[in-house]
């Protein structure tokens, strides 16, 4: 009998599923915020905040979302959590309709570090965001487009024609072997034009505007299979994105639920950021100003009881939890761990330390994380790579670098990092949202 899972593991299948894209996990992160009676700002306008009150900013594929304390800033600080919208994935290129053997293809590049070989033979949609020429000279629209149904696959090459396959392993080029086959190309006598565009006549028909209107995009292919809890008693998730959709979620549930009593004395913060995967340098990253921006403007403009000076002595008062996947103990490649560091699905939040400081995690902050773990009665783990293998990052070395704020960088245990589909344990997305929601009201 398979158990049934915990609401917080449902909702975050339902979050997975309305975010295709960093764009459409941020207008769905939105609309969340909206439903709970926080205000959207724009960083154009003059604020006016309220102890108590909740305000977000969207960027692109980015939103910072807080909850003001009833105490000032600087004289509270901050409580923040940094996690990513983006995951690797086959973007679609500028110009991207071209005829190959008769086929309607799309070209694509790589997002990230992704794993290719798990995007072949794959029911694909198409999703992001469009921008259109406006109404009036020199405007210009964008929209959200989501195509969910089968419309692109990259089709694996037949064994009879790579033979080779067997004792070289499978080897991809990304520019050859990767591009999506989107139709059949009509045939010359049909008399289609030379200058047809595939993609761009399909936008337009999806999108109901003239194909003229299209400017340009930023476009992804998504698996169509919908995120689901999986394993013989329920006890995994099987899903797109979870890497790092399932911290944003988390991070998201937690400022929702750490404000449902009463108001915290500091600050309450997230930071959803996009361009994570390559590297966080944008406007829309961990690496721009967007969240420093948004902190002065509450502890030395516009927050209740700011004054000059004030984001250094929040600064100097606030923890920040950079949120982000965790890699767990491999059942099948066991040497590639670290002998005495295992972390276990369903086996509560992971701290990240590394000595060169891929992760931003230091005794203090560890020990801090810890010890809301066990106030939440939540178990812990903790992560160091190989000595002998290079260490992944995350937005927490830059975050903490930028604000000038202690972290510490956890994450939910997982296996298959960067595939097209990912697996996760269904216990453990409460146990870091109960964790994260008791850091936020500290």
């Amino acid at each position: 009998m398979t158990a049934t899972p915990h609401p917080t593991t449902t909702d975050l299948l339902d979050f997975i599923a309305a975010s295709p894209t960093p764009h459409h996990c941020v207008a769905e992160a939105s609309r969340r915020l909206d439903e709970a009676g926080f205000r959207a700002l724009s960083m154009a306008d003059a604020w006016e905040l309220e102890p108590g009150g909740g305000y977000y900013v969207p960027q692109g594929g980015a939103v910072v979302a807080f909850r003001v304390g009833s105490k000032p800033a600087p004289e509270a600080g901050f409580r923040l959590v940094g996690a990513h919208t983006d995951s690797p994935n086959l973007r679609v290129k500028p110009v991207a309709s071209y005829v190959e053997a008769g086929y309607d293809q799309l070209g694509v590049e790589v997002y990230g570090g992704a794993l290719t070989y798990t995007w072949l033979d794959r029911d694909l949609g198409l999703a992001g965001n469009v921008v259109l020429r406006g109404e009036t000279a020199g405007a210009v629209e964008g929209r959200l487009v989501r195509i969910d149904r089968p419309i692109v696959r990259v089709p694996s090459l037949a064994i009879h024609l790579n033979r080779e396959i067997r004792t070289d392993g499978l080897q991809l080029n990304d520019q050859k072997h990767l591009a999506p086959v989107l139709g059949l190309a009509p045939t010359k006598e049909a008399g289609d034009g030379s200058d047809r565009d595939a993609l761009q006549a399909l936008l337009a028909t999806t999108l109901e505007v003239d194909a003229d209107r299209i400017l340009s995009w930023d476009l992804s292919c998504f698996d169509l299979l919908p995120p689901t809890v999986g394993g013989a008693e329920g006890e995994f998730i099987f899903a797109p994105r979870l890497d790092n959709q399932a911290m944003c979620h988390a991070g998201l549930v937690a400022l929702l639920r750490a404000g449902e009593s009463e108001t915290p004395e500091a600050t309450s913060l997230i930071g959803l950021y996009d361009h994570e995967e390559v590297g966080s340098a944008s406007t829309a990253g961990a690496g721009g100003r967007l969240t420093e921006d948004v902190i002065r403007r509450v502890a030395e403009v516009e927050g209740p009881g700011a004054v000059a000076g004030g984001l250094t002595r929040a600064a100097a008062r606030s923890l920040q939890v950079s949120a982000d996947m965790a890699h767990a103990i491999h059942p099948n490649y066991g040497d590639r761990h670290e002998p005495r560091h295992h972390p276990a699905m369903n086996g509560g939040p992971v701290i990240k330390i590394n000595a060169k400081q891929r992760y931003a995690t230091d005794a203090r902050t560890a020990g801090i994380f810890e010890t809301l773990c066990r106030e939440a009665e939540v178990p812990c783990q903790k992560f160091v790579t190989r000595s002998d293998l290079p260490c992944g990052s995350t937005i927490g070395p830059i975050s903490s670098t930028r604000l000038g704020i202690p972290t510490v960088d956890v994450g939910n245990p997982m296996l298959s990092m960067h595939s097209i589909r990912e697996q996760g344990g269904a216990e453990d997305p409460e146990r870091m949202t109960a964790v994260l929601a008791r850091f936020l009201a500290s």
